[in-house]
């Protein structure tokens, strides 16, 4: 029988937008609050809305992070606030986050540790930082092989698969999304989430956006996301007069309202819960992105959007041209992907796996 953790709980999550994985976060810290547990928040980086929503919510948020990117200066500050808090669990959401959360499981006295993790473990760091882990939360069984492949014991890897719930948004209407974002709301969006870090996935992404643009003068594109690539992808977008058609931010605090008002949703490379396609399902908006474990695991291609090889390039661009102009298509799939989104993504499903799987390592 589980008992309840009455010492502190300890979640550390990057500064992020409520999609993806800053919505599970979300829903995990709203969760144990409800559940009545002393839960608080570490935020590691600047940037997103995901503190003030947690504040809001009245969730402890303490920002240990002063950059756009966890450093070391992040780290020190996280391990303090541990030997002061002196939690009974600390959770990981994130790579970098998972070597602060086993830090702590170093120094701070009898604290347990746990991983959510949303992506297969690559790295040799990862894959040792994860085997120090108490438990680890996979989002998939996909996930959990690459788990156990990375020589964690299946007896400490928990599979819990994302959940979600259609978040309403501030109420903005479309005219004051396109004002605060600078889009034209006369033409149809689209959206991707993800960080900037890996250069071929990027590179599918703008490809696929110049094609569509050969064929529909009607697009505009919203990229979110921070990281290294950046400003690289922000000069190939001048460079190749994407300027007009992209628009890529770091962050968006109305990310809610944006999804809401998104023709499609698309992801060119693996994120660690989908990125925004779950959310995207959530309120009925379908989805193309590249074969990963997370897009395997959410879209039924052909039914919800669809899950495309990452070679020929062409087929990318393809499905999401065949998306954007079969309308009767295109209803169908967000039905679709709604009923999925209720019927096999329950954000109180998921909210108690994580507080299960607290709960069993006190």
């Amino acid at each position: 029988m589980q008992r309840h953790i009455r010492n502190p709980i300890l979640i550390a999550s990057r500064g992020l937008d409520p999609v993806g994985t800053g919505r599970q976060v979300e829903l995990v810290a709203c969760g144990l609050r409800d559940a009545g547990r002393d839960v608080h928040v570490a935020v590691t980086s600047v940037g997103g809305s995901l503190a003030e929503r947690l504040r809001a919510c009245g969730v402890s948020v303490h920002v240990v992070g002063r950059r756009p990117s966890p450093d070391v200066a992040a780290a020190i500050r996280f391990v303090g606030l541990a030997r002061r808090l002196r939690p009974g669990v600390a959770v990981s959401f994130g790579g970098r986050q998972q070597g602060m959360v086993a830090a702590v499981g170093l120094v701070v006295p009898r604290v347990r540790t746990v991983a959510h993790v949303g992506v297969p473990p690559r790295s040799p760091r990862a894959c040792r930082v994860l085997r120090r882990m108490d438990r680890v939360v996979a989002a998939s069984e996909g996930v959990a092989e690459g788990c156990r492949r990375a020589g964690l014991a299946a007896g400490r890897t928990m599979v819990v698969p994302p959940g979600t719930v259609a978040d309403p948004g501030t109420g903005l209407a479309r005219v004051e999304v396109a004002t605060r974002l600078g889009l034209d709301p006369a033409c149809r969006w689209t959206l991707s989430v993800a960080d900037l870090v890996g250069e071929s996935r990027l590179e599918r992404l703008i490809w696929g956006i110049d094609q569509l643009g050969v064929v529909r003068k009607d697009l505009q594109h919203v990229l979110v996301g921070a990281g290294p690539q950046l400003t690289r992808v922000r000069r190939r977008a001048r460079v190749q007069e994407l300027a007009e058609r992209l628009f890529v931010v770091p962050h968006c605090d109305i990310i809610s309202d944006l999804v809401r008002e998104a023709a499609m949703v698309w992801q060119s490379g693996r994120s660690a819960c989908g990125g925004v396609i779950l959310d995207a399902m959530a309120v009925g908006v379908p989805a193309v992105a590249v074969a990963s474990d997370a897009a395997r695991q959410l879209i039924v291609s052909g039914e919800t959007g669809w899950v495309v090889p990452s070679v020929p390039e062409s087929e990318f661009p393809r499905r999401a041209f065949t998306l954007l102009e079969d309308a009767s298509l295109a209803e169908r799939c967000a039905v679709a992907a709604r009923q999925r989104a209720i019927e096999a993504f329950p954000a109180d499903r998921m909210v108690s796996g994580v507080i299960a799987a607290i709960d069993g390592v006190a």
